[in-house]
C-alpha cells in the first residue's frame, strides 16, 4: 500500500482523509500535538513536524509516495517559505514522492474585470498573499520538473461549506457593493473540493494548473442575498465602493475589488469531475437542511 503524506491537516484534509483511507497509508503532518489523538482516531498516523521549522521536517525525508500540500503559505513576504521548506526536506530523502498535489487559490490571477478565464490566463497577483501563492507555485513545478515528479495544481476560489457561509456577516449587518461596482465570485464547496483532490490524484497531468470551481457565475452582493434568503435573513445593505473604501478594512477591500469568472471545463474533462454541489444554490440548500434536521 503506497504512503500517503498531508500537509495542512484544516477542513479540506478533514474531508479529504475518509476518502483516502483504504486505498493508501495515511500520514498527517501536525504541528499541535494536541491534534494528534483526533487524527489517530480517524485513522491516519501523526507526523509531528512543523513547516516554520526546518530541522523538524527531517522525518518526513523519504516518507512518502505522495504528498497533499494543503498548507497555506507563510503570512509575510513575497515567497512561500513553508513550500521551500517542504521541498528541501522531500528532497533529502532516500526516494521522492511519486505524486503531489497542491491547493493553491484562484486569487492568482488578480483583478480580471469580470472576464471568463480559463488556466492559460497569465498571472497578475494583486495582493502580497496571492503573490506567495503564485511563488509556491512555481517552486512546485520546478521541483516536479527537475525530479519527475508528476506535480497538479487545484487553484480554488471561496470554500464554503455549512459552517463556512456569511451568516455572521449578515447577522451583523456588514454592506455589500451595490450592483454597478460589483464583482463575479466563484465558489467550490469544501467537500467538491476533496473530491476535486482525489480526482487530481488520479487523473490529474503533470504540471497542470486546474480552476477547482463550481459551476456559478454570481456577483459577491447576489452570494449574500442568496444565503440570507435561504436563513431569514436581512440582505446585506449595498453601498458605492467609494463608501466601502471608507468603511472597509483593506483586507476586506482586496476581496471586493478583484472580479472573474472561472472556467471549470478542465476540471470536467480531464479530472472527470462530478460535483456534488455543482452551484452555491445546491450547497446553500444542503447546508441550510443540515442546519434544520
Amino acid at each position: 500500500m503506497q504512503k500517503l503524506l498531508i500537509v495542512g491537516c484544516g477542513d479540506v484534509a478533514r474531508r479529504t482523509l475518509p476518502l483516502l483511507l483504504g486505498h493508501f497509508r495515511v500520514f498527517a503532518l501536525l504541528r499541535d500535538p494536541a491534534q494528534c489523538a483526533s487524527w489517530r482516531a480517524s485513522g491516519a498516523l501523526p507526523v509531528f513536524a512543523d513547516l516554520d521549522r526546518a530541522s523538524s521536517l527531517k522525518r518526513i525525508a523519504g516518507l512518502a509516495d505522495i504528498v497533499l500540500h494543503f498548507a497555506p503559505p507563510s503570512e509575510r513576504g513575497t515567497h512561500d517559505m513553508r513550500t521551500r521548506r517542504l521541498l528541501a526536506a522531500l528532497t533529502r530523502g532516500k526516494s521522492l514522492p511519486q505524486r503531489l498535489i497542491y491547493i493553491s487559490t484562484s486569487g492568482v490571477y488578480g483583478d480580471c474585470a469580470g472576464a471568463r478565464i480559463d488556466e492559460t490566463r497569465p498571472l497578475r497577483p494583486a495582493t502580497a498573499r496571492a503573490r506567495r501563492r503564485v511563488d509556491a507555485e512555481q517552486q512546485l513545478r520546478r521541483f516536479g520538473r527537475r525530479h519527475a515528479v508528476r506535480v497538479s495544481i487545484l487553484r480554488a476560489p471561496g470554500i464554503y461549506a455549512a459552517d463556512r457561509l456569511p451568516v455572521e456577516r449578515l447577522q451583523k449587518g456588514s454592506p455589500a457593493l451595490c450592483a454597478d461596482d460589483d464583482v463575479f465570485t466563484n465558489h467550490i464547496h469544501a467537500d467538491d473540493l476533496a473530491r476535486l483532490t482525489c480526482a487530481a490524484l488520479r487523473f490529474g497531468r503533470a504540471n497542470r494548473c486546474y480552476n477547482a470551481s463550481d459551476d456559478s457565475e454570481m456577483k459577491m452582493g447576489e452570494y449574500f442575498d442568496l444565503v440570507a434568503a435561504r436563513f431569514g435573513l436581512p440582505p446585506a445593505p449595498r453601498i458605492a465602493r467609494s463608501e466601502a473604501e471608507r468603511r472597509l478594512s483593506p483586507l476586506q477591500m482586496s476581496f471586493m475589488s478583484e472580479s472573474r469568472r472561472l472556467d471549470n471545463r478542465r476540471i470536467k474533462k480531464e479530472l472527470r469531475a462530478r460535483l456534488r454541489y455543482p452551484s452555491v444554490a445546491d450547497g446553500v440548500d444542503a447546508a441550510w437542511q443540515e442546519r434544520n434536521r
